[in-house]
């Protein structure tokens, strides 16, 4: 009997194809997160006192208890990091850029690959239906004849792991799926085309899948990199320290097993467990956080005993947004996935069967999906206090606000600290201490409007993924030796 395809498999083993059974828990959290928020905002309305604010008091103190969290499960970072002993990979690696449009950094991203210490032995470029000269930089730099549709083309002789997968305009994930049916490795890494590995990236990601059999699904840490403008240069310095605080994040997660978010643009899986859950969805906005929820139920439910790491040692550096609606749309489109997936799994919230997963994390994301609603509201009421002269309740708001700059500060000060320790990057201090002084009101002011934006495409229904310019990655080609840690200031 022929084996079923990715898609066969997908049918059932995605939530969204095959919907289980859904208990009352996950509903219950989700739809008490949403009525405590518009409970909590109504107050702005029928008081008179400090309780009038109550959904912000609320945000800061969630927020708060988030960072007591993080910083407890990432203690153990201030141990020093013992040497590791290089070691013959034991696993055979591959890697997949899916690309559409990506000629200008295409290159770049290919000798990044290529310049590693332990290169894979595989890199495919699933070209998804390009309309720019990436079929050129594909045949004239390196020596590639194009292949027919959905096919594998013959290694070249300049670059012999090199191979081109060229594909009609399908998506990322789709492009994905087809690469992982063509190719027999038992790592498999997916880098975006706008992502430039860092050297010993991928010496890390095999030592860890080689050292740790259970481990179906790993991230590097990324830094984000933007033009050489203005724009650029505070997209930039915003976002350096927004990324220390996720990643660190995810670390405090890892502890528990409850990782959920593996970034695509640098991510290694273990074949098998891929191929096992379905492969990645084409219907979702976010296809590298959909899977890992597959994962973690597919463990789950058989007692596989699966883990998923952050690996502070396999490093990249990504193009991010270094213009306001590139950010926006980019937030929007994360934030809209992100709900669809919640939305999925909600079965998952709550049910004690996914252990931390279920009962920690998952009710944790249902309270972020209305967290950016609580953010924006806080500030239009505070600043309907202030228009309207109420200083009574506006004074008092505004020193709960300055103790809680304190308190982010004070948190991101430390995470410097742990960081470095954990990925051996420095930061500059006194860029942090600046983030955190104007971020309130700036850039999270922004984060959390393209996460409105995303709540509009979300309950419309209307898919959007889009394209975006490299500006960072450009600017980092044309300076190779300015690197995105040194991000300190915008100046």
């Amino acid at each position: 009997m022929a084996s079923p395809t990715l898609e066969q498999t997908l049918g059932v083993m995605s939530p969204r194809l095959n919907p289980p059974v859904r208990p009352w828990t996950g509903a219950l959290i989700w739809m008490g997160s949403v009525a405590l928020f518009l409970a909590l905002f109504a107050q702005g309305f029928v008081r008179t006192g400090v309780g009038a604010w109550a959904v912000g008091l609320v945000y800061i103190v969630y927020d708060t208890a988030l960072l007591a969290f993080v910083a407890r499960r990432t203690y153990r970072l201030m141990e020093p990091r013992p040497p590791v002993a290089p070691t013959a990979p034991a696993a055979s690696l591959a890697i997949v850029v899916a690309a559409y449009n990506e000629a200008a950094v295409l290159e770049a991203t290919i000798e990044a690959l290529l310049k590693q210490d332990s290169p894979p032995e595989l890199i495919v470029i699933a070209d998804d239906g390009s309309d720019d000269y990436s079929a050129a930089v594909l045949a004239h730099v390196y020596g590639l004849r194009p292949p027919l549709l959905g096919t594998l083309g013959e290694a070249g002789t300049i670059a012999p792991t090199l191979r081109w997968l060229r594909l009609p305009r399908s998506g990322k994930a789709q492009a994905l799926n087809i690469a992982i049916g063509l190719i027999d490795a038992d790592i498999l890494l997916t880098v975006d085309a706008d992502t430039l590995l860092e050297p010993g990236a991928l010496i890390a990601m095999r030592r860890a899948f080689d050292t740790e059999p259970k481990l179906v699904a790993a991230t590097g840490v990324l830094r984000p990199i933007c033009g050489k403008t203005v724009s650029g240069r505070l997209f930039q310095w915003f976002q350096t320290y927004e990324y220390v605080r996720n990643f660190m994040s995810r670390y405090a997660w890892m502890g528990s097993n409850s990782l959920l978010l593996v970034s695509g643009a640098f991510a290694g899986f273990r074949r098998e467990a891929l191929v096992a859950v379905g492969g990645f969805d084409p219907q979702c906005l976010v296809e590298d956080y959909e899977v890992m929820h597959r994962l973690h139920r597919f463990s789950i439910d058989r007692d596989l005993g699966w883990t998923v790491r952050v690996l502070g040692d396999a490093q990249a550096s990504t193009d991010s947004p270094g213009t306001l609606m590139p950010f926006l749309r980019q937030r929007r489109r994360w934030f809209a996935g992100f709900l669809q997936t919640q939305l999925w799994n909600r079965d998952m919230i709550g049910n004690r069967r996914y252990g931390a997963l279920g009962t920690a994390m998952l009710p944790v994301k249902s309270l972020d999906t209305v967290q950016p609603l609580y953010g924006l509201a806080a500030f239009a009421l505070l600043l309907s206090f202030i228009v309207a002269g109420n200083f009574r309740i506006a004074l008092p708001i505004i020193i709960v606000m300055i103790l809680k700059v304190a308190v982010d500060l004070g948190y991101l000060l430390w995470s410097l600290k742990l960081y470095r320790n954990w990925t051996g990057q420095r930061l500059n201090a006194w860029g942090a201490v600046a983030s955190a002084l104007v971020e309130p009101l700036t850039f999270q002011l922004l984060r959390h409007a393209g996460a409105a934006w995303g709540w509009y495409v979300f309950l419309t229904k209307s898919q959007v993924w889009g394209t975006a310019a490299r500006g960072g990655i450009l600017a980092r080609i044309d300076a190779p030796n300015d690197r995105a840690v040194d991000a300190g200031s915008p100046a």
